[in-house]
């Protein structure tokens, strides 16, 4: 049966997000709310927790993952980034924005996609989201809460711990969350490309 972990919106109880932080080291996985929706993340270096993340999310190898970064100097570790992307990305972050990259060494190749050799990384604007980062001391691997079959995200902490119960092991509550993902545009390749139009508003970072 998942925990719920009721925090509070601006500032949220280290102790709770450290018992939050002990389940993801156990190789769990959570759902945390975003800027954007509701999340699901596992520890980076678990293949057996990434394995478990994608069979939750009915998704494939070829399905982009994402790393949730605490700011842009963490998210350059796991991608290569040239000066022209780096000032898109300085004006989109923290936001609810995911970018495609090509992926530095830093990521396991499990994790990239397996033709492309490229990752989804971002910034999240949340501020218990932040927190949890700050201590796990390190990215998250995450995928946009969405329903096999379904396709708007799950936004509400309660319906969210009733539907996946026996197949997580927690669910952060910080109260309200939104319910549109994030904008998502491929930034491995010559020009930008909108992948999916989101939260974030393109014309805020010159697209």
């Amino acid at each position: 049966m998942a925990q719920l972990f009721e925090v509070h919106p601006d500032n949220p109880q280290p102790r709770l997000l450290k018992q939050a932080v002990s389940l993801l080291e156990k190789g769990e996985i959570l759902a945390v709310p975003t800027d954007s929706s509701y999340a699901l993340v596992c520890h980076i270096d678990d293949k057996a927790a990434a394995d478990k993340l994608r069979r939750i999310r009915g998704v494939d190898d070829k399905h982009h993952l994402t790393l949730l970064c605490r700011d842009l100097s963490e998210l350059a570790n796991y991608a290569r980034v040239d000066n022209q992307q780096f000032r898109l990305l300085k004006s989109a972050t923290p936001g609810p924005y995911t970018f495609i990259l090509e992926a530095s060494k830093e990521v396991p190749r499990r994790l990239s996609h397996p033709s492309r050799k490229t990752i989804g990384l971002r910034v999240p604007e949340h501020k218990a989201l932040q927190a949890l980062l700050a201590l796990h001391e390190g990215p998250l691997l995450a995928t946009t809460l969405i329903a096999p079959g379904e396709t708007q995200p799950l936004n509400d902490a309660q319906e969210i711990l009733e539907r996946y119960k026996n197949q997580i092991a927690a669910v952060i509550d910080a109260g309200a969350c939104a319910l549109e993902p994030t904008t998502v545009v491929d930034l491995s390749g010559g020009e930008p490309e909108v992948i999916r139009q989101g939260r974030g508003d393109l014309a805020a970072i010159g697209l």
